[in-house]
């Protein structure tokens, strides 16, 4: 079959969703406001709370949640078979993503925009607020390592692709500067930037002087250095220490002098991405080899699929960027549909055409059965496959494979590090909020916070066990990763359930997704955390197990109160304020 079909089947639904699904959404279970006053408004301070034009929010919040997890998770579950996961991606978008991230955008617009951890306190209780908030606090920090492990490991594979990132940055603090100093445009500025980009991306492919290799610097794969380590883990380090100063920067200027700007550069470069990507598809007209259900794995989709597919299909994080920082740049409520809902159908497309790139890069079945021939096999090889798979496509628009390749790392680590200091700012709000619930008022302030943020994100990375050595941290526990995210999904659409059924609106499409969710999400890490990771395991992990029971726990005990809360409300304790 054609790699074709599958694309102009996910786009349709995809489509349709926005088109039909979404506009119920806001008219009839949100039932947006375009004459309220939105946070971004009654709370201007040129720092968080910036009245921002719908599509220059749509590139800072699509590219802050379309990092690499939509990539890589898709890249992975394609283990089980391409139909799987395209059903679950194109599903999960529609009514599980859209509704999620729409809803949170809203849920904290009509909370003076507080963050999801902070509203749990409003509607399902103080003790809840707590849990919740360290859950966020964990999943954070685990996006923050995760992150900061596939930037440094793609700028160790691609070298040639690492000028052209940190071009962006002044590129984006000089069109930041334009256009809130000097009223210009963000549009043709931003195109400009990104195809300065895409133009040092292509001369540092082919001009060795251009490329950024730390491990040659230190004196090649193999050598040990004077401090002990390898050239490899030595570039390693430094990477992470060069990005957290970069994210610690990022994450505490206001977010119209960087922030905004190389978002708006990089919604331009993941429409184009995606576009290179979907008209090579075109003109390349691939096979798929891939099977369409793998019947010899090692393991059993159900359930494990809903959580290596989160971003792509649904994910807690977006539920943070939403409510943590997109919340507080909304012109207008109406806006939200924009912004959320579209957010979520792009990623989707993402995680669509990496599915497609995947299962189309391998020349017949029994090579695709080789390299994913396990579960294991497959989360290491995933990221990996894309690249080259992504690259494959773009040749077909002519473009030489090393340069495609180049311009495919770009895209990814663009997108990475978007999501990298955004996520470090959404940390360093909810360390302030703990700062403030108890009484610690050294943590509420900026610097103070994400120093915090900063630092413990960084040791994290730099953990020196498991299979890959130094600098393992962010690899271990991506597992981990997969289930926190998806509970605080599910826990997020509960809240949203909550806070409608208070309204006295129709809270089940929210609902529905949300025992789906979490009755997955919970067989999962049961199955995890008792099986897989717990001291008398063949595989035992004590780092998982600990961590995992503890938010098992902890989501299970929010998930108990908000039930609770659910069955007893009744729509005369509807708030006033919204």
């Amino acid at each position: 079959m054609s790699g074709i079909w599958l694309a102009v089947f996910g786009i349709i639904v995809l489509a349709l969703g926005y088109r039909y699904y979404s506009k119920f959404l806001a008219e009839k279970i949100y039932k947006l406001d375009p004459k309220y006053s939105t946070p971004a408004h009654k709370y201007k301070d040129g720092v968080d709370f910036v009245p921002t034009n719908k599509w220059v929010l749509w590139g800072h919040h699509f590219t802050s949640v379309a990092g690499a997890a939509p990539i890589l998770g898709p890249a992975i579950a394609v283990y089980w078979g391409w139909l799987p996961a395209v059903l679950w991606v194109l599903l999960g978008t529609v009514f599980a993503a859209g509704v999620h991230d729409f809803g949170t955008l809203v849920l904290s617009v009509r909370h003076k925009g507080q963050s999801v951890g902070t509203l749990a306190n409003t509607l399902i209780g103080q003790r809840a607020k707590i849990l919740f908030l360290f859950i966020i606090l964990l999943l954070v920090l685990m996006v923050n390592a995760v992150f900061a492990w596939v930037i440094a490991n793609l700028f160790i594979s691609n070298p040639s692709a690492v000028l052209s990132v940190f071009i962006q940055i002044p590129l984006a603090v000089w069109i930041g500067y334009n256009v809130y100093k000097k009223q210009g445009s963000m549009l043709l500025p931003s195109i400009a930037a990104l195809a300065v980009m895409y133009f040092t991306a292509i001369l540092a492919s082919y001009f060795p002087v251009l490329q950024i290799d730390l491990v040659s610097y230190f004196g090649g794969e193999g050598t040990t250095t004077a401090l002990g380590m390898t050239a490899t883990s030595m570039a390693f380090f430094v990477w992470i220490i060069i990005l957290m100063a970069y994210v610690y920067i990022a994450s505490t200027l206001p977010v119209w002098k960087l922030l905004q700007p190389r978002d708006f550069i990089n919604s331009h470069q993941l429409i184009v991405g995606l576009a290179i990507l979907y008209l090579g598809l075109l003109f390349s007209n691939p096979e798929v080899t891939a099977p369409v259900s793998n019947s010899t794995t090692d393991t059993s989709w159900f359930p494990l699929l809903f959580i290596t597919i989160a971003c792509g299909a649904i994910s807690g994080f977006h539920g943070l960027v939403s409510s943590g920082t997109s919340s507080k740049q909304l012109d207008k409520e109406t806006d939200a549909r924009f912004v959320g809902y579209l957010g979520a159908v792009g990623e989707g497309a993402l995680a669509l055409i990496s599915i497609i790139a995947v299962v189309t890069f391998f020349p017949t079945a029994g090579e695709f059965s080789n390299t994913y021939s396990g579960f294991a096999e497959a989360s290491g090889a995933g990221l990996g496959v894309f690249v080259q798979g992504a690259a494959q496509l773009a040749t077909g628009l002519g473009i030489p494979a090393q340069a495609a390749a180049t311009i495919v790392a770009v895209i990814v680590v663009s997108f990475a590090a978007t999501t990298l200091d955004s996520s470090v700012r959404l940390m360093r709000y909810i360390i302030s909020e703990l700062g403030t619930e108890y009484n610690v008022p050294s943590l509420t302030k900026t610097h103070v916070a994400t120093s915090v943020a900063v630092v413990s994100s960084a040791a994290l990375t730099l953990i020196p066990e498991g299979p890959n050595g130094f600098g393992s941290g962010g690899y271990l526990l991506w597992p981990l990763f997969g289930t926190s995210n998806q509970l605080l999904a599910g826990i997020s659409l509960l809240l949203i359930s909550v806070w409608l059924k208070r309204l006295g609106r129709n809270y089940w499409p929210a609902m529905v997704p949300m025992i789906f969710l979490m009755f997955m999400t919970l067989w999962a890490m049961v199955s995890q955390v008792f099986t897989d990771w717990a001291p008398w395991a063949e595989g035992s992990d004590w780092l998982l197990f600990t961590f995992g029971a503890i938010v098992m726990i902890f989501a299970i005990w929010i998930m108990i109160t908000a039930v609770s809360v659910l069955m007893n409300d009744n729509k005369d304790n509807a708030e006033k304020s919204a």
